[in-house]
């Protein structure tokens, strides 16, 4: 699955998939805006995706995370050359790269939508020696190094799970990317993290924060953190109880969705649909 664009009315969304993943996480997610008139571009992005059905990840070269950033822009930039606004969402790095375009863009973002936003790999299926990887990162131990995705892949919804995990068997990769992460992604992951983190504060976009409160990948502490550091007058935090990291593709798949609609559409139409979230809801 390359990039994929759902032709629809004039204000648009970039959507942008996680780490080694592809347009297939944004889908259902991507589908849902197109149907309530939004245009919306879910790009893959060159050393940052992976595309479905291309093979195992180990052998895929990582670009640098300043590419993976350039790539944002240039994709919003052409969205906000032809449309009258561009509100972004993001799944797990990509919502670290949303706001990071936040950061630099201000209120030329009209608004974000952070799912499973990741600014630490703390969750509760990762392997114990994860916290070995940083010593890995500053060798080229990193260019050699990769890490096998395994049971659930993000998915608390055993059919899904079943499913990515065929998948993934057979192709190397799945809707829920690819089957192993290079630990030069992870190290660039981290580099995009430590910039993001430092300037949160600098985020004043109405925010929308999405996060299962299961999360196999990133706790909540990621969503915790984002909504206690950035400066958005308008923000709201959700959490969810019955999925795990891919919270675009599981159980609750539908309430991101209408979740995200519903706060894209308040912060585009404020006269005619008065906002409940005029002040930061925790």
């Amino acid at each position: 699955m390359k990039t994929m664009t759902l032709p629809g009315g004039e204000h648009a969304v970039l959507a942008l998939h996680g780490l080694l993943g592809n347009p297939l996480e944004m889908q259902y997610l991507g589908k849902k805006l197109q149907s309530a008139g939004y245009t919306v571009h879910i790009p893959l992005i060159e050393g940052y995706g992976f595309a479905a059905g291309t093979g195992s990840g180990a052998s895929y070269r990582t670009a640098d995370c300043e590419s993976w950033y350039a790539e944002v822009v240039r994709q919003f930039e052409q969205l906000k050359r032809t449309h009258v606004s561009v509100s972004v969402t993001g799944l797990c790095i990509g919502a670290v790269l949303a706001l990071r375009l936040a950061i630099d863009r201000g209120d030329e973002v009209a608004a974000l939508s952070l799912l499973a936003t990741t600014l630490a790999y703390d969750g509760w299926s990762l392997p114990w020696y994860r916290f070995l990887l940083p010593l890995a990162y500053y060798t080229p131990l990193r260019h050699l190094y990769s890490y096998q995705e395994r049971a659930p892949y993000g998915i608390k919804n055993n059919n899904l799970q079943r499913w990515i995990a065929r998948e993934m068997a057979v192709t190397g990769s799945s809707a829920a990317g690819a089957a192993r992460l290079s630990a030069e992604g992870i190290f660039q992951a981290h580099r995009l993290i430590r910039q993001v983190r430092k300037q949160l504060a600098l985020v004043h976009t109405p925010a929308l924060i999405i996060h299962a409160q299961e999360d196999d990948v990133a706790s909540t502490r990621s969503a915790d953190f984002v909504d206690s550091h950035i400066s958005s007058a308008i923000r709201r935090k959700l959490i969810l109880q019955d999925s795990y990291h891919i919270i675009t593709l599981d159980n609750e798949k539908e309430i991101v969705a209408n979740e995200t609609i519903d706060f894209f559409n308040r912060q585009l139409l404020p006269a005619a649909m008065p906002s409940p979230y005029s002040e930061a809801i925790a």
